[in-house]
C-alpha cells in the first residue's frame, strides 16, 4: 500500500487530504507504482514550500518554488513541474481551484542529450556475473530472477521499471513466435517479439524453477512467494553485479544499448519507435545519430587502406 501522504505532512497541512485525494485518484487510474512514488516524492517537496490553502494555489508560489529549485538538472524540474501541474489540473476538474495557474507558468526546457548505451561486451559480462546462460541445477531462485529481468530489459528494450511490473499473464510463449505485453508510460501497451532463442530457453527455465503459471513473473521474495520486486530493489541488484563486473553500467543503458544495436543493423527508427514504445519518432531518431560510430569505423579502415597502398 502507498505511504498516505497526511501522515508525512502532518493532517494539519493545508493540502494533505486533497494530495491523498490525488494520489488515490492516481491509483485508481492504473498509474504504475514508479510514477505514483515519484509523484508523491515530488509534492512533498513542493507541500513544504506552499503551506496554503488549496483554493490559495497560483501562479506566484509555483514560480518562487521553480525559482528554488532553479539550480537542479532541467530534466528533474521538468518532472518536478510535471507533477505540480498535473495536480492542479486535478484540483480544477474537482472544482478545488477556479483556475489552472499552471496556464501561466512556461514549461522548462530540456536540451536533448544523446543517450548513453552500453558496450554489449560489458553488459555481457555483468549477465554472465549474475549467471550464465546454462545455470547450474543448485543455482538460487533470486540469481536466475536477476538474469531474466535484467536481460528481458535488455533484449526487448524495456525500461526496467516495465519489466518489474510484468505478470506470467503478459506472456506469450508459443513456439517461434514468443512475445511479451508491456504496459508503458501513460497507460500504453505494447507487445515485444522475443527473438532471442538463448533467452527464450532461459526464461522458460526459470518458470519452470519458480513453478510460476500466474502472478507476478519477477517476485521480490528469495523463495519467490512475495509480491513483485520493486524498481529501487532491482537497481540496487544490478548495481552490485555491476561492481562485482568492474563494469559501470547504469540500469538504463541496457534499453539504450538494444535500440542502438537495432538501429546500427539497419533496423528502421518507425520498427525501434514501436518496439520501445517511445510516442514520438523524434525521441527514437537519437539513437540513430548514434550510428555515426559505424559510419566513423568505416571510414577510419578506408584511410588506413589508403595509407596501406600508399607505402
Amino acid at each position: 500500500m502507498d505511504p498516505v501522504i497526511s501522515e508525512q505532512l502532518g493532517h494539519a497541512h493545508p493540502l494533505a487530504a486533497p494530495l491523498d485525494d490525488f494520489l488515490t485518484d492516481l491509483a485508481n487510474a492504473g498509474a504504475s507504482a514508479h510514477t505514483r512514488r515519484a509523484y508523491r516524492g515530488d509534492l512533498l517537496q513542493f507541500a513544504g514550500h506552499h503551506g496554503e490553502e488549496l483554493g490559495e494555489l497560483t501562479a506566484a508560489p509555483v514560480r518562487a518554488y521553480l525559482a528554488e529549485i532553479a539550480a537542479l538538472a532541467p530534466s528533474t524540474r521538468k518532472r518536478k513541474r510535471a507533477a505540480v501541474a498535473s495536480f492542479a489540473k486535478w484540483a480544477v476538474r474537482h472544482d478545488l481551484l477556479q483556475a489552472n495557474p499552471m496556464d501561466r507558468i512556461d514549461t522548462v526546457k530540456v536540451p536533448k542529450n544523446l543517450p548513453r548505451p552500453a558496450a554489449a561486451a560489458d553488459v555481457a559480462k555483468v549477465l554472465e556475473v549474475i549467471c550464465t546462460r546454462r545455470p547450474r541445477k543448485d543455482l538460487p531462485l533470486d540469481r536466475l530472477r536477476d538474469r531474466v529481468l535484467f536481460e528481458t530489459a535488455y533484449v526487448g528494450g524495456a525500461r526496467a521499471s516495465e519489466v518489474c511490473g510484468l505478470y506470467v499473464e503478459d506472456l506469450d510463449l508459443r513456439l517461434d513466435d514468443e512475445h511479451v505485453r508491456i504496459s508503458g508510460k501513460g497507460g500504453s501497451v505494447r507487445t515485444v517479439l522475443l527473438d532471442d532463442r538463448g533467452y527464450v530457453a532461459l526464461l522458460k527455465l526459470y518458470l519452470a524453477r519458480a513453478g510460476y503459471t500466474a502472478g507476478p513473473l519477477f517476485r521480490a521474495s528469495i523463495n519467490g512467494r512475495g509480491g513483485p520486486l520493486s524498481y529501487d530493489a532491482a537497481h540496487h541488484r544490478w548495481q552490485g553485479y555491476c561492481a562485482q563486473a568492474g563494469v559501470n553500467i547504469d540500469i538504463h543503458q541496457l534499453r539504450h544499448a538494444h535500440a542502438t544495436e537495432l538501429i546500427n543493423a539497419g533496423v528502421s527508427i518507425e520498427a525501434v519507435r514501436r518496439r520501445l514504445g517511445h510516442a514520438s519518432a523524434e525521441t527514437t531518431q537519437l539513437y540513430a545519430l548514434l550510428d555515426d560510430k559505424v559510419a566513423d569505423a568505416e571510414i577510419r579502415a578506408a584511410r588506413r587502406r589508403r595509407e596501406r597502398a600508399a607505402r
